[in-house]
């Protein structure tokens, strides 16, 4: 029998995030506590730029986009915020969203799969994923289940599974 095998990847969807940006904009200019703070949020380029005219307004704004981010389902921790900085009168946050799973991130998680997975499995990283092979399918469940467990620092996706 052929083996089984899932990719772990890690995609964000663009019309998604687009979709909070706009709802949080949305948000910012219709709630009363942003009149008057020129609050903002956009894409500048492949970067999210928000800008207040205050620090905490522009950290209201980052809070904002995140709980769109959130309804959405996708994952803060594909979300690369900046510390706010002073840019004239307004303070500014670029963000950018990350996608792919570094040579690094995925030889850990390899290295989790080798060590504390089932017997039998299989990783090798392919480009910006990682592909996961067994005979057993339940093997290839228990690794979804172990990494699911894993607080990685990136956002994980388990995608062609066959």
């Amino acid at each position: 029998m052929a083996d089984s095998s899932f990719d772990i990847v890690s995609k964000v969807e663009r019309q998604e995030v687009d979709n909070a940006l706009n709802q949080a904009a949305k948000e910012i200019s219709t709630r009363y506590d942003f009149k008057g703070v020129d609050a903002s949020i956009a894409w500048s380029g492949e970067k999210i730029e928000m800008r207040a005219n205050a620090e905490e307004r522009v950290k209201a704004v980052l809070d904002i986009f995140q709980s769109k981010l959130v309804k959405r389902g996708i994952s803060l921790k594909a979300l690369d915020a900046g510390e706010p900085q002073a840019s004239g009168k307004e303070y500014k946050i670029f963000a950018s969203v990350e996608e792919g799973i570094s040579q690094d991130n995925a030889k850990k998680v390899a290295k989790i799969i080798r060590d504390e997975g089932p017997k039998g499995v299989k990783a090798q990283v392919q480009g910006d994923e990682l592909r996961v092979t067994s005979k057993s399918r339940d093997d290839l469940q228990a690794v979804q289940q172990l990494l699911k467990g894993k607080d990685l620092d990136f956002a994980i996706q388990f995608v062609n599974y066959r």
